[in-house]
């Protein structure tokens, strides 16, 4: 008797996880993600609530429709996704932020609070053919669990560019990074990226690759900013297009920062153009720009290998900026398939262990 009643119990369970939930509003979501398919139609989220999707291990989502969500200051994010080994089919639909409602040139450093992260996503698997636009402050918050791919992904904050009536002549959107990433095991790639602010912005991980993606008129490709306690090592970064941003790559870490590492950061066959202020930037000096350079992060390894990365600055730019702190960048960098022009040379201190590149 025991016995018969679990094998029915065994069964309703699985019966349960095998079905396929929709999702037409946020009060369909709880039952929906006991499912393993999931089918996420639009609607509009209600101002100041969140789309939080918590999904048992295994699970296909497929977008069916647009999200968007209706206009409130908060904290945010607007759309969490968690669990392993999931499989997220955007499907050339889009999660709309409703950014000209926040919008006022200071992003995060003032003024309306504006949801941030938009979207948290904490899966492992894969996340692709995504849309994002008109993010209120910064894009992708990325913590997965397990290895992850994301792949295939839109983000346009481009109508951010224009000033509007509460920016002071600059442009509305501001700190809207595309990827926030602080994890390990992920692959980004052959994504388009249009912003304000980072391309992509690593705080800290390990085994980080992002190639074949395209960046344009925000701040390029960045590790960092770096604080205190943190190690950023494995991240490779490839086959890129940087258009019209700030920087091309770069590297952050902050003067007041101790205890952290960043190590073993791959360049190889990147394309940049009209970069408006350095080509390659390394400053152990953040927040400010080429100032006293701290000496608490150990920077090593940090080389371009073949193809060949091509960086081409404006007139009035950089092409190479490194300042470390004493003793805190160490061993030989392998720059030999870096080639910048335009601008002006830049300049290299604190550090005499580049090879194969000079200014």
């Amino acid at each position: 008797m025991i016995r018969s009643t679990l094998v029915v119990l065994a069964t309703t369970a699985i019966s349960a996880l095998a079905c396929t939930g929709t999702i037409n509003s946020l009060s369909d979501v709880a039952a929906a993600v006991k499912c393993t398919t999931v089918v996420l139609n639009g609607f509009t989220v209600p101002a100041g609530e969140a789309l939080t999707l918590s999904l048992a291990t295994g699970t296909t989502v497929n977008m069916n429709g647009d999200i968007l969500f209706g206009n409130k200051s908060w904290a945010g994010p607007l759309f969490t996704v968690s669990g392993t080994s999931i499989t997220f089919n955007g499907n050339g639909h889009k999660f709309d932020g409703g950014g000209p409602f926040y919008w006022d040139g200071l992003g995060g450093n003032g003024g309306v609070e504006k949801p941030a992260p938009m979207m948290k996503i904490k899966i492992s698997g894969t996340y692709t053919n995504v849309k994002v636009v008109n993010s209120p402050s910064r894009v992708y918050s990325v913590s997965n669990p397990a290895p992850l791919v994301m792949s295939d992904l839109t983000i346009d904050n481009s109508q951010g560019d224009a000033p509007n009536s509460k920016s002071n002549g600059i442009a509305a959107g501001h700190n809207t990074d595309g990827f926030d990433v602080s994890t390990t095991d992920l692959t980004i790639q052959n994504s388009v990226i249009k912003n304000q602010d980072d391309c992509l912005a690593i705080n800290k991980g390990s085994n980080i690759v992002f190639k074949g993606n395209t960046c344009s008129g925000g701040h390029g490709i960045s590790v960092g900013s770096i604080d205190s306690d943190v190690t950023v090592s494995g991240v490779v970064i490839s086959g890129n297009t940087i258009i019209n941003n700030d920087q091309a790559l770069r590297i952050k870490t902050k003067s007041a920062s101790t205890g952290s590492t960043v190590s073993n950061i791959t360049y190889s066959g990147n394309t940049a153009t009209g970069i408006r202020q350095f080509g390659i930037i390394i400053d152990e000096s953040y927040p400010d720009t080429l100032g006293t350079p701290g000496t608490g992060v150990i920077i090593s390894g940090v080389n371009f290998v073949s193809p060949q990365t091509t960086i081409a600055v404006n007139s009035d730019a950089e092409r190479v900026a490194v300042n470390c702190g004493s003793k805190a960048c160490t061993g030989t960098w392998n720059w030999s398939q870096l080639k910048v022009s335009g601008g002006s040379a830049g300049s290299i201190t604190g550090f005499s262990g580049i090879t194969g590149y000079t200014l």
